[in-house]
């Protein structure tokens, strides 16, 4: 993992800190009530936030997260993410499957007085939603 001195406290960090603790109420401490979300699967707002994680560890109550890289540059900070877990309950009308899955994330938060207030994303989405359907994804 990659740290500089001042990135030990970031949001990329508490945000896998509530992925391995598979905590959705963990987003309390670092997003804002009035998060703005640029992902098609999760709507605005610290609530909606919340309950989309309720429903993932629904899903994937075993996930593992690994924070690959974190990079901070003003108030944007970068993480760079690798998820495993097993499909264990349905999700995105999906019946699960019982097999592993492994999905990558590269993450930017805008972050004001330490709360994230903006998130975009990059998901592997393609081979995430082949891996949800039973299918191999060449991983």
């Amino acid at each position: 993992m990659s740290i500089t001195q001042h990135s030990t406290d970031t949001v990329a960090h508490a945000f896998a800190n509530l992925m391995n603790g598979h905590d959705p109420d963990a987003v309390d401490g670092f997003v804002a009530e009035n998060y703005i979300n640029h992902n098609a699967y999760v709507d605005d707002g610290r609530e909606a936030n919340k309950a989309f994680w309720a429903q993932w560890f629904a899903a994937f109550p075993d996930t593992e997260v690994s924070l690959d890289d974190v990079l901070v540059d003003g108030d944007r900070v970068a993480g760079r993410f690798t998820y495993q877990a097993t499909f264990q309950g349905p999700f995105m009308g999906l019946p699960p499957t019982g097999r592993p899955v492994v999905m990558h994330s590269i993450d930017i938060w805008r972050v004001v007085d330490g709360m994230a207030v903006e998130h975009w994303d990059q998901l592997d989405t393609q081979a995430f939603l082949a891996q949800l359907a039973g299918e191999d994804a060449g991983q």
